[in-house]
């Protein structure tokens, strides 16, 4: 044997081999961990990546036509991958037109400027973005989104971006329609100027999203002018929301070079490194939260909820506004039985006066936007208070006096009948469910307890949004909560709701309601209830058949009573795609009652109110020897809720304790169908009516 043999050692290669399925099965883990950490991070951009993807394969389209075009000495200028936009040459190739609607606004938009650029004599292409609208997102954030990937991939913008549904409290022109006219104007104006060759694009130095054209795009303005200054101010106005609302704004200049571009492909590490970012800087802000936040309201005051631009459009309505974010109005209910006409489905159902019904708001901002809103979203949204808050005292002084005015007005009226004119100048009761969200008004507790004190029973309507509010909420003659759809999905489609986990606060509120009925005080061991109401509206085509979701609802909530009412039909509005073929008949919103009913076995239907289109369905625990006592005894209430008041809670009362006896003609069956006897029935003559009331 050859020695040199001796000297090699071949006892590791033969360990490789004796355990290299052991190594093989190593590979494979590893392998396996990092496929799993790719399908995360896909997971983690979801379906933003399928729109990104879609929105720039359809510009590239357009690039690619346009790049063409381009002559050679404006390709030469090309180095390091980008050109100087100095130095570009600007080519408008067309437009496309993305847009996402759950309403037909967008949509009406879109067709609307799709015109404007034809008369251009530009190409234009509409694209519905709906099949892309990811679920956990509003349709606004979509085009905010846009807007940043768009920026991130070096592209520049031809204008300040507008805002539409989330901007309506800055609403310069009153409303979204008159804030669109105004933009579209100003687009194409500027799609004229560049479709003609002038250089004044945007100059890239974009910053969090955010437009700078107007600081440097001009050079005919001089630095430091009265009129660079005051461009400069209306553009940061326009693109403050864009910095306040989106929860994905982030700086990312820090790591990309203003002018680079940015691949599609790096989004995911690019956001996952900003998200990363914003934590940190989110622990770092909360060290200092308490007193930035001084220092903010010291520095400057709240903004007003009504703009003079709102101010006049809800004016023209035919609202009484008061302070900064409250009216009144006058319920149609309200002329009618001070006539002698019949009062509205609440004078059948629980026995209010409604010629001495105060119908008003503490908050016309809401947080929903519902299909069906009679005011068509002319007030403004929010999900958090952020304005400048008026005093209740002063809130409940002026809409008594308001409401005074407005019955005035009526005196000498032909058919107005002295006695009741009398009785309507004293305010027996407020509907607090003229617009908006009373509920949201930070001082809504003080504001009820000044109305009991005026001896003016509280009726208040709440959507379901709030539910800390809801368990905060002190004693009120009745409770109302909205139950406008029974499913996640057609809850989104029908109130169309700002908050992301709106389903979860629904559900909430409900849970927040039923412990209105039931609720332990520690000190008596006595229990505290509230009348609470379900209030259905019904869409037809929309959520009539989710019979047995309805009745999972009604368990969860456990309400007193369930108003069931048909749509009511506004008018065309571009606000809304609602259609008279939406309003369901009389007889269709009995028989949806009846099937309700066979599932909730606690309930009954009780009474009728067919003028308004309406039934309600009440608990059993309200029909006494076979007689309902649906109706309410107000002074007795007032006496309840002062001893409440004066034994700083602690006497309690139950809804049991101020019922009355229900009138034989207000009683489901009866012939006069939930038409009081002692008036009058007046039938129009004409189609046009008022659809307001609550």
């Amino acid at each position: 044997m050859d020695p040199s043999l001796d000297t090699w050692d071949f006892s590791p290669l033969i360990s490789l081999w004796i355990h290299r399925f052991y190594i093989y099965w190593g590979f494979a883990f590893g392998i396996s961990l990092w496929i799993c950490f790719q399908i995360v991070i896909r997971k983690q951009l979801g379906k933003d990546s399928n729109l990104m993807d879609f929105v720039q394969s359809s510009i590239l389209k357009d690039k690619t036509s346009q790049e063409k075009s381009l002559s050679k000495a404006t390709r030469d200028l090309v180095t390091n991958g980008y050109i100087s936009l100095q130095e570009k040459e600007v080519f408008v190739s067309g437009v496309k037109i993305f847009y996402g609607s759950q309403t037909g606004t967008a949509k009406g938009f879109a067709t609307i400027l799709a015109e404007a650029v034809t008369c251009l004599g530009l190409p234009v292409a509409i694209i519905n973005l709906k099949e892309y609208d990811p679920d956990d997102h509003l349709v606004e954030e979509i085009g905010k989104n846009v807007d940043k990937w768009l920026w991130m991939l070096g592209a520049h913008r031809v204008m300040t971006r507008g805002e539409g549904d989330c901007n309506v409290v800055k609403s310069k022109h009153g409303s979204i329609e008159g804030d669109f006219r105004a933009w579209k104007t100003k687009f194409i104006s500027r799609l004229r100027a560049l479709s003609k060759g002038e250089k004044k694009s945007c100059g890239g130095n974009c910053k969090k999203g955010r437009c700078k054209s107007s600081q440097h795009g001009s050079e005919e303005m001089e630095p430091g002018s009265p009129a660079q200054d005051g461009l400069h101010q209306r553009d940061t106005e326009e693109e403050e929301p864009f910095a306040s609302t989106s929860e994905e704004d982030s700086s990312t200049e820090d790591h990309q070079s203003l002018s680079s571009v940015v691949d599609v492909e790096d989004l995911g590490k690019i956001m996952n490194h900003v998200k990363k970012e914003k934590r940190e800087k989110e622990q770092q802000e909360e060290k200092t939260s308490l007193f930035r936040n001084t220092v903010k309201n010291e520095a400057s005051e709240r903004r007003a909820m009504i703009t003079p631009a709102l101010r006049e459009a809800l004016t023209k309505q035919g609202y009484q506004l008061i302070g900064s974010h409250s009216g009144v109005k006058l319920c149609r209910w309200t002329k009618s039985m001070l006539r002698g006409r019949g009062g509205c489905y609440k004078h059948t159902f629980y026995g209010i006066e409604s010629h001495r019904c105060m119908e008003t708001t503490p908050s016309l901002a809401c947080a929903n936007k519902c299909v069906f809103c009679w005011r068509h979203h002319t007030n403004p949204v929010g999900t958090e208070w952020r304005w400048k808050m008026d005093q209740p005292e002063m809130i409940l002084k002026e809409a008594i006096e308001n409401h005074q005015s407005m019955i005035k007005q009526f005196k000498g009226v032909p058919g107005v009948k002295e006695e009741r004119f009398e009785e309507g100048m004293t305010v027996k009761h407020c509907a607090l469910s003229l617009v908006g969200e009373p509920i949201m008004y930070p001082e809504i507790n003080r504001f009820l307890k000044l109305l009991h004190e005026c001896k003016i029973s509280s009726f208040l309507v709440t959507n379901a949004q709030f539910p800390v509010e809801i368990k905060n909420l002190k004693p009120v003659t009745q409770l109302y909560v909205s139950v406008d759809a029974s499913t996640k999905d057609s809850l989104k489609k029908i109130d169309r709701p700002l908050f992301k986990d709106f389903w979860q606060r629904f559900l909430d509120s409900l849970k927040a309601l039923a412990a209105k009925v039931i609720a332990l005080s520690v000190i008596w061991l006595q229990h505290l209830q509230q009348r609470t109401v379900y209030r259905l509206t019904l869409v037809k085509a929309w959520n009539v058949d989710e019979l047995q979701a309805y009745a999972e609802l009604v368990s969860l909530g456990s309400p007193d009573f369930i108003e069931v009412k048909g749509v009511t039909y506004c008018g065309e509005s571009s606000a809304s795609s609602l259609t008279m073929a939406n309003v369901p008949w009389h007889e269709e919103v009995v028989r949806f009652v009846h099937e309700l009913v066979d599932l909730i076995p606690n309930y009954e239907i009780a009474c009728e109110h067919e003028h308004s289109n309406c039934l309600l369905i009440a608990h059993k625990k309200f029909k006494i020897d076979r007689e309902w006592w649906t109706w309410i005894n107000y002074n007795r209430f007032q006496e309840l809720i002062q001893e409440y008041e004066d034994s700083g809670g602690s006497k309690t009362f139950s809804a049991e304790d101020y019922m009355a006896k229900t009138p034989h003609w207000a009683l489901f069956g009866a012939s006069e169908r939930g038409f009081d006897p002692k008036d009058t029935r007046y039938q129009r003559k004409n189609k046009s009516k008022d659809i307001s009331g609550c």
